[in-house]
């Protein structure tokens, strides 16, 4: 599971100005925009480190380059959520490219395991629940305040249970965070893409344009992420190779 996002929130107070709609408009336009070129630069990386042997044995067959890229996702993520207030827009804009290559190179990993077919079949899936749940999200007169503070307790237990796992290997478990995952990560969509829509309605300058942009692509970036290698699991095909 790709690390989430709670602690993005902390840059959900950009600006204190009202926005016009037509600067909420694009500035959720350029949200999604940069979440697109995202899972496109990590499936490309993806694709092109499975089919290459080399890059395959330079990164898997070294666990501590492995657990470096790890390292570094994470880094990033806390980096950008932490320093979002101090970064230009377009350091700011370079993290973020830089982590969706990096989840590219760990996220490879996919494409070695199961069938392109599968892996193609439970992306249009993820996409169809993703953006079910992000228009709801947007459109929504209830308020989803309530369900990040609940998101994020579960995140952590998922977390934890994640890690308990990787030494019991209990195949029944796995299942049961998959399903629980599912669940978070498809709330979380419509929660992010709701708390993006304030976000947005506050942006005062380009400079706060491009950050609101960047975090909120990182957001739903993460949810898609997630919520995919979730169904995996589930709808994963297994290479015979």
């Amino acid at each position: 599971m790709i690390p989430h996002n709670q602690m993005v929130q902390s840059a959900g107070t950009v600006t204190a100005s009202r926005a016009s709609v037509d600067v909420q408009t694009r500035v959720i336009n350029q949200v999604y925009t940069w979440m697109t070129l995202g899972l496109a630069l990590t499936a490309t990386v993806g694709y092109y480190v499975a089919e290459s042997e080399i890059l395959r044995n330079l990164i898997f067959s070294n666990g501590l380059i492995t657990i470096g890229l790890i390292i570094a996702q994470l880094g990033i993520v806390i980096g950008l959520s932490a320093a979002i207030h101090r970064l230009s827009g377009s350091a700011a804009t370079g993290l973020f490219i830089l982590y969706s290559a990096l989840t590219g190179l760990t996220l490879s990993v996919v494409f070695m395991v199961y069938t392109y077919t599968s892996i193609a079949s439970t992306f249009f899936i993820t996409s169809g629940t993703f953006a079910a749940m992000s228009v709801f999200g947007h459109t929504t007169k209830r308020d989803l305040t309530k369900f990040g503070s609940i998101a994020f307790m579960a995140l952590i237990g998922i977390i934890l249970a994640s890690l308990v796992n990787m030494f019991m290997k209990n195949s029944m478990l796995e299942l049961v965070i998959s399903a629980v995952g599912v669940l978070l990560f498809t709330g979380l969509t419509a929660y992010d893409a709701q708390r993006i829509k304030a976000m947005a309605a506050m942006v005062s300058d380009g400079e706060s344009e491009t950050k609101v942009s960047v975090m909120g692509a990182l957001s739903l970036y993460l949810n898609f992420i997630n919520l995919f290698l979730m169904l995996l699991r589930f709808l994963g095909v297994a290479r015979d190779e």
